[in-house]
């Protein structure tokens, strides 16, 4: 039986929603999330490594977060969203407690899979835009494509990039760090 979806969910649906289903909250709606499959761990756990290890070596402002992890976001309009994205990035201390994130933070990555495409691809560029979210990468195992999004000073994504899983990759809120994807293993 398939679950009927309501267009005006709130944070105290999400709140109370059963624990063992992972979901989404966006603009007032419900997103059930599928498990991920081994790629899309894989891809994520790499990436997670070598975003911490980069951290650690520079002193660890920041911190380095892999789902599940709550990120609640709030956009220009005052609507609160929460996700669990693959990856967060944080450089803000204060927006961290025990709940997870409370505001954008400066990097997400998510690893898209088939179920997720309009999602990440449309609903989150938005959403991601809208709260403040310095950049946001897509990396698509299947495809082997990264696409990057990175905000600009009028806080809008003009900038896109297209990148191949032969390319390097220079991660635009630190200074040094480059990803090479042809070390990312599958």
């Amino acid at each position: 039986m398939s679950k009927i979806i309501k267009n005006n969910y709130t944070e105290v649906d999400y709140e109370n929603w059963p624990e063992d289903e992972r979901i989404e909250l966006i603009d007032g709606q419900i997103y059930v999330m599928a498990p991920p499959s081994r790629v899309h761990q894989e891809v994520s756990m790499q990436l997670s490594v070598l975003i911490y290890n980069y951290i650690a070596s520079k002193g660890g402002r920041c911190k380095v977060y892999s789902a599940p992890f709550d990120v609640r976001l709030k956009d220009k309009n005052d609507k609160i969203s929460r996700v669990q994205p693959d990856i967060s990035i944080v450089c803000d201390e204060k927006k961290l407690n025990d709940k997870g994130c409370d505001g954008a933070p400066d990097m997400i990555i998510e690893i898209a899979s088939p179920s997720s495409l309009s999602r990440d691809y449309v609903v989150k560029v938005n959403l991601y835009q809208n709260s403040g979210v310095k950049e946001y990468w897509i990396v698509n195992p299947h495809k082997k494509s990264i696409i990057v999004f990175r905000m600009n000073q009028n806080d809008e994504y003009n900038e896109v990039d297209q990148y191949s899983f032969d390319d390097t990759i220079k991660v635009g809120i630190f200074e040094d760090l480059k990803i090479d994807f042809k070390n990312i293993s599958m």
